[in-house]
């Protein structure tokens, strides 16, 4: 047996391998302590960065110890950086594996379903079916057209002797009118007046009235 497979617990043949998602929440909590790792080791650096600009002139053996053990975590945080990078890439693939295994599962669940639907339809019965509700309405159509036709109860009459007969009442009642707005003949026309109209004074002497006026004042004016 392999120390890797003692490390990660695998068994013989017969043991049965993590479910998608408790792999998925497995990689989730190691992103989570990698992460905290990371934040851990930042404040270590700038702790020991201070440290050596503290004792830079000071204590300069100080200073390079600080320096040596913020190049250590330097590179501690460089190796979680691409551990987390490989991580975050492998959840994601399991992530899109299992969502294509739960849309291949639903759509096999849904393939058995519509199998199981049209498991009892015969198509040669659905064209039945079909043609019969065809005549069913055709027959409704005509049953709605007879019934919506106006009833005579076997009188029938020609329209256009119709349409004569009522032109011949037209006419009289046209006549009719007629001579009531011409009145009889014998009506009595109204007498001429006996008196004479005043008359009106010619326009031409009128106008030589005016002119000798204003010849008078122009004489008056001078």
């Amino acid at each position: 047996m392999s120390l890797l497979t003692k490390f990660f617990g695998g068994g013989g043949k017969g043991g049965k391998g993590p479910s998608p998602q408790e792999a998925i929440q497995k990689l989730r909590e190691t992103e989570e302590m990698l992460t905290k790792k990371q934040e851990f080791l930042e404040k270590k650096i700038e702790q020991e960065l201070q440290i050596a600009k503290k004792n830079g002139t000071k204590n300069k053996r100080a200073a390079l110890q600080a320096l040596k053990r913020k190049k250590r975590y330097e590179k501690q945080l460089a190796q979680i950086d691409g551990t987390l990078s490989t991580i975050e890439f492998q959840r994601e693939a399991l992530e899109n594996a299992n969502t294509n295994t739960e849309v291949l599962k639903n759509m096999g669940f849904a393939a058995k379903a519509m199998k199981s639907a049209h498991e009892n339809m015969d198509i040669d019965k659905v064209d039945d079916l079909m043609q019969d509700i065809t005549e069913q309405q055709e027959l409704a159509q005509e049953i709605s057209d007879a019934i919506s036709k106006p009833v005579g109860f076997g009188e029938e009459f020609d329209e256009d002797e119709l349409l004569a007969e009522l032109d011949e009442l037209e006419q009289e009642e046209l006549d009719k009118n007629l001579l009531e707005i011409g009145g009889p003949e014998n009506v009595p026309l109204p007498n001429v007046p006996s008196t004479s109209l005043p008359s009106r004074p010619a326009k031409k002497e009128e106008d030589e009235d005016d002119m000798e006026d204003l010849q008078r004042w122009a004489m008056e004016a001078m």
